[in-house]
């Protein structure tokens, strides 16, 4: 068959064996944020341009380059979200919640849109989960979304991580060290890749996060951000460290760990894994202290971390087999059978026992051979002998076992014998 549409570059169709492992994900991420005392925020998934603009930095590869952009009937500039963090800022300003008690804590499970080029786990359309605490300034704050994450990642048994960290200071530390930066770059200019020569005067501190070859050898003597920053980010820094010792979570300090987007302050982290190939970052946060401010809001500290579940899916996706099963399958050959097992699967399904029936005009050993294909656990066949003779097999698919159950029973004792299997 000639396909006529594919879909577009950069998306991916989410399968019915691979939603399984979606909702487990979403499931537990919605279970350890409530754990931490998060609560669920939803919101649209288009802003007002200008908001991104503002939020993420004019100079930023996600504002130049990557965003979908579009015009409306009033001939408003609207853009599809990138990231979340700025619609959530956004969210809670106009709704008043900085007003309820802080510290204000909200998770969100979203899709979001950039138009960068497809890597593995990475796509033009992506999904991620948001943590966001606002309120906070102390490093308590960064131990609690750390641990979350953390504990996230362990109860799906994502293994092989690595918590990194880093500060990039406040803004005014951070000004001497960009000034830095640019100095030793200068020096070296002819040596970075096309994109870090134009980041050099526009967002100098993405070169040290840029993968290109050229790039990470320049980068192992540049100066180090954390050599540079003011003696209450250091202490702040230090305190952090404590914390994260003090409840067992390893770490790294990696120098190279900044964040491209212009909100962020003092501590930034990422937890890597070495099963992705050199897309190894699976989770990224940080600090983000002037946000509120720099969209028109009171001061406000705030911190959390955006977590890739595009590349979380693809770390379980080969690990764990989810079975696509039902409990019991219910074949039948006749126009009279056909009504009692329609009225069985839908008074089960009210149980909540997962049913399916004879949808196509299948032979029994058709019916037998798909009720094989979709794992059922059980399975009946109701036919004019089972109705005149009121009794029914009961098969165990996996075991070849079979049980005679009374067919005006056959609901009541089902339900009593899964149950106790």
């Amino acid at each position: 068959m000639k396909i006529l549409y594919s879909a577009p570059r950069g998306t991916k169709d989410i399968l019915p064996d691979e939603t399984k492992i979606w909702r487990k994900i979403k499931k537990k991420a919605i279970e350890v944020s409530e754990r931490f005392g998060f609560s669920e925020m939803i919101f649209p998934t288009f802003e007002e341009e200008k908001l991104f603009i503002r939020s993420v930095g004019e100079e930023t590869d996600v504002v130049q380059k990557e965003m979908f952009t579009f015009l409306d009937s009033a001939g408003r500039k609207l853009a599809l979200r990138p990231e979340g963090t700025a619609s959530l800022a956004r969210a809670v300003i106009e709704n008043g919640l900085l007003n309820e008690a802080l510290p204000l804590k909200l998770f969100y499970i979203i899709n979001c849109f950039r138009n960068e080029r497809p890597q593995k786990g990475r796509y033009k359309e992506f999904y991620q989960l948001g943590v966001e605490l606002f309120g906070s300034s102390l490093p308590t704050s960064e131990l609690e979304v750390i641990s979350l994450a953390k504990m996230f990642f362990e109860e799906l048994n994502i293994k092989n991580l690595t918590l990194n960290i880093n500060s990039i200071g406040c803004s005014n530390c951070r000004k001497d060290f960009v000034l830095k930066l640019i100095d030793y770059f200068k020096e070296h200019e002819n040596k970075l890749c096309k994109t870090c020569k134009e980041r050099l005067n526009k967002n100098p501190l993405r070169i040290l996060d840029c993968k290109e070859e050229e790039c990470e050898a320049l980068k192992e003597n540049a100066p180090k951000i954390l050599d540079n920053v003011c003696s209450s980010c250091k202490e702040h820094f230090k305190t952090v460290e404590k914390l994260l010792k003090n409840n067992n979570i390893d770490y790294v300090v990696n120098h190279k760990i900044v964040r491209g987007l212009d909100y962020y302050t003092r501590t930034v982290f990422e937890f890597k894994t070495n099963e992705l190939g050199s897309q190894d970052t699976i989770c990224g946060g940080g600090r983000y202290d002037g946000l509120f401010e720099e969209l028109g809001a009171k001061k406000t500290p705030a911190l959390g971390f955006g977590v890739g579940l595009n590349r979380l899916f693809l770390l379980l996706k080969d690990k764990e087999k989810i079975e696509n099963y039902c409990d019991l399958y219910i074949g039948h050959i006749s126009e009279n059978a056909m009504l009692k097992a329609t009225k069985i699967a839908q008074n089960l399904r009210e149980k909540n026992i997962k049913v399916q029936t004879n949808l196509l005009e299948r032979s029994v050993k058709a019916q037998m051979k798909y009720a094989n294909k979709i794992n059922a656990k059980y399975s009946i066949i109701i036919g004019d002998n089972e109705l005149n003779s009121n009794e029914i097999e009961l098969k165990n698919m996996n075991e070849e076992q079979t049980k005679k159950i009374n067919l005006d029973d056959f609901e009541s004792e089902f339900l009593k014998f899964i149950n106790s299997n």
